[in-house]
């Protein structure tokens, strides 16, 4: 039995439908080097996927500047001397890099020097974290641009690098025809078909144990309170949530630690504008300061069945924030009305080409590497490790900035762990190198 809060299954991985066209909520590139998460991919989905190519670049400046790196590319846009600049920096860092590195912007720095961090990571880092990159931890960037300097980007470009050595690098993917959530509504399917059930709109709010076990879960489904008892338990909860709901109360020092998580929230303002054409990009990063949007995604080239009229194109413009912040409780009808007026502002479309938008809010969509994030998650881990029969994962029930197929992995392994058979799979090392 799987309890589901929202009104759709997929979490952040759902796909939206909105006057017919399908709108993929932060674009979701399928490529694994896990073949058992590739076996179970083509084992829900199988023809229905797309091999799409990959284009992604950052819009800085008014500038296109390809990513992965193409020197003459970012040579042409920065000119000579800030060119010269970037690789003088990128030389000193190698010669004299940051010790000890704690923080995203040391990390950052020593892969691919000062300046390059200061053109093209910080601006938009920040805008994602809402905080100084010297604040962010450097776990993070070391799980998100693992295996990647500029000396590999710039080797990828030449072609001395094996293709998909580097995951940042990788320049093609799958993608379902009808978007990421096509796979998971196909699973709930299959889940029903095997005698399983799927209860949509269905909020935990309490978790029950008996000693060291786990005994029912209170849950309300359309303002009615109901209890699911079990003999095993996966939970997929934000590890704050699912700290709070545990029945009887938790010892201090683990509350403590849990009420300490951060998880920052974003919306996607989906516009549908009257142009068949207007990038040829799946997804562009906008490091300008002067809009507030972070990245906007292109859903006709992610599949041309995300948008059911040719003549017209849709984008995801998507904004980070905190549900404390006023951007996140402005009216639907203010924010597709900043969208609009962003994507003028860059260029890509007038107002007046904007026929029609929708509000897609994803709270906690990203746990928060903060100050002493680890320590904390290591005092709740130490705690669940005391419950037999429970058992967290995904990317917020590991408070861990995952790729989906990471996640996978982490419920394959909880799974594995459930049915027996000699192995002893830890959730928690998974995407930790």
């Amino acid at each position: 039995t799987i309890l589901e809060m929202d009104t759709d299954v997929g979490g952040i991985s759902k796909t939206v439908s909105y006057q017919d066209y399908l709108f993929d909520i932060g674009g979701h590139r399928f490529f694994t080097k896990y073949e058992e998460v590739q076996n179970l991919w083509d084992e829900i989905l199988g023809d229905e996927f797309l091999t799409r190519p990959r284009l992604s670049r950052i819009y800085y400046g008014h500038k296109f500047y390809y990513y992965p790196l193409k020197p003459l590319n970012a040579l042409t846009n920065l000119g000579v001397f800030t060119s010269a600049h970037v690789v003088l920096s990128y030389l000193y860092a190698q010669l004299r890099p940051y010790k000890d590195v704690e923080n995203f912007e040391q990390w950052i720095s020593n892969k691919f020097g000062k300046k390059l961090f200061n053109i093209f990571f910080k601006t938009y880092t920040e805008k994602v974290w809402g905080t100084p990159c010297s604040e962010i931890q450097a776990d993070w960037a070391a799980q998100r641009i693992k295996g990647l300097s500029l000396g590999k980007a710039i080797l990828n470009s030449l072609g001395f690098l094996k293709r998909g050595q580097v995951t940042t690098l990788i320049d093609e993917f799958q993608y379902p025809r009808k978007g990421p959530g096509q796979m998971w509504n196909r699973a709930k399917e299959l889940i029903e078909e095997a005698g399983g059930s799927v209860r949509l709109n269905s909020c935990v709010n309490r978790i029950d144990l008996e000693g060291d076990r786990v005994v029912s879960v209170q849950f309300e489904k359309g303002g009615l309170p109901e209890v699911l008892r079990g003999e095993q338990f996966l939970s997929t909860l934000p590890l704050r949530e699912l700290i709070k709901a545990l029945n009887p109360q938790v010892p201090d020092a683990v509350r403590e630690a849990a009420e300490g998580l951060k998880y920052r929230d974003f919306f996607t303002v989906g516009l549908i504008i009257d142009k068949p054409d207007i990038i040829p990009d799946n997804w562009i990063y906008i490091h300008s300061p002067d809009v507030r949007v972070g990245r906007i995604q292109n859903f006709k080239n992610w599949s041309p069945d995300m948008v059911p009229d040719p003549a017209t194109t849709s984008l995801g413009l998507e904004y980070f924030c905190f549900d404390t912040d006023e951007i996140w409780h402005r009216d639907d009808r203010d924010l597709i009305a900043l969208a609009a007026e962003e994507v003028e502002k860059l260029r890509f479309a007038s107002r007046e080409e904007v026929l029609d938008g929708i509000v897609i809010r994803s709270p906690k969509t990203y746990p928060v590497y903060d100050q002493g994030y680890a320590r904390r998650v290591e005092i709740i881990r130490d705690y669940l490790s005391g419950i037999k029969n429970l058992q967290t994962m995904g990317r917020n029930g590991l408070h861990r900035y995952n790729n989906q197929d990471h996640s996978m992995l982490s419920a394959l392994y909880a799974v594995r762990n459930i049915k027996g058979g000699g192995e002893d799979l830890d959730v928690w090392d998974i995407n930790i190198d």
